[in-house]
């Protein structure tokens, strides 16, 4: 079985500090961040046991093609590349609020209005839908960025700006940035056959600017739909064939998971974590329309501290 990079302890060069997220690790040099993408997966917000073989090098190298593709709608803190599993940006003084998108009324949110809720988020939403309905327009659901092993909070636009979490004025450059990014987002996923049904943008701030940071329009933090099929599965009501994470969850769930206190994680077997990296591959060459050519991995520490070295000493 292919090696996994599930912890990292490098100690670069100027190295300032570093933080060990739910995914990824960010190592702070000077002005610089290294963000290693590793292969560990959340769900739920817990990290599971097992990393996923090759998820970090998807993951990082979809997040810089739509870093790429966006950067003439707001800049983004994406510098270099310089390993399939690291990029290297400017360091952003972080806003403590994820900017949730959604155009269609599915996953979290359908659980929610199943429920009997009709507001989320400070957004009221109208009797009658049904499970993968578009909305007339796509709707902002914020949430709070917590601290590892905490879940995030679903917070309303008033709430954010009453709590003095982003100003008034940043906020509406904001959500003029969320919508402008998923509106990009959607024409390119329709180019490939799919539908960008929800994603998340996280923001920060460098020089006075508002810049774009993390990973953006990637399978861990955007759910897809295919296209063909999804008018006539809808009225039908079945499931979507989709692109996204969410089969992890839906596994998890099957076998008494959601995150909830005394819930035990399934055992992860070596055939569903196989399982799960086939299903990152497919999602890659999906959204990306490229081959995944995978990266070595026989020491990938080794590697990803080779290339980072190489690429700070050129500086």
């Amino acid at each position: 079985m292919r090696q996994a990079l599930t912890a990292t302890e490098f100690n670069f060069p100027g190295q300032t500090g570093v933080y060990h997220g739910k995914v990824r690790d960010v190592y702070s040099i000077g002005d610089l961040l290294v963000m290693v993408a590793t292969d560990r997966i959340s769900a739920f917000d817990v990290v599971l046991p097992k990393g996923i073989p090759f998820k970090g090098q998807m993951l990082n190298q979809i997040a810089a093609k739509f870093l790429d593709a966006s950067s003439d709608i707001c800049p983004n803190w994406k510098l270099a590349t310089p390993d399939p599993m690291v990029t290297v940006g400017v360091r952003c003084a972080s806003y403590p609020v994820e900017m949730i998108v959604r155009a269609y009324l599915c996953g979290s949110a359908w659980r929610a209005y199943k429920s009997g809720v009709r507001e989320i988020c400070g957004v009221k939403l109208p009797d009658g839908m049904r499970e993968n309905e578009k909305f007339p327009l796509p709707i902002i659901t914020p949430t709070t960025k917590a601290e590892l092993g905490l879940h995030d909070e679903d917070i309303s636009k008033d709430e954010i700006i009453k709590q003095g979490l982003v100003s008034a004025d940043e906020y509406a450059v904001l959500e003029k940035y969320t919508l402008a990014l998923f509106a990009r987002g959607t024409e390119i996923a329709a180019e490939r056959g799919l539908i960008l049904v929800d994603t998340k943008y996280e923001f920060g701030k460098y020089d006075g600017k508002i810049y774009l940071i993390d990973e953006i329009h990637t399978p861990d933090s955007s759910r897809y739909f295919y296209a063909e099929g999804y008018q006539e599965r809808f009225e039908k009501g079945e499931a979507q064939k989709q692109l996204s994470k969410e089969f992890v969850r839906e596994w998890l769930m099957d076998n008494g998971f959601q995150g909830k206190e005394g819930q035990k994680v399934p055992e992860m077997t070596e055939e569903i974590v196989t399982g799960i990296s086939e299903r990152y591959i497919e999602l890659f060459e999906n959204i990306t329309g490229e081959s995944f050519d995978k990266a070595d991995t026989t020491n990938i520490s080794e590697r990803i501290e080779k290339n980072v070295l190489n690429y700070l000493a050129t500086r």
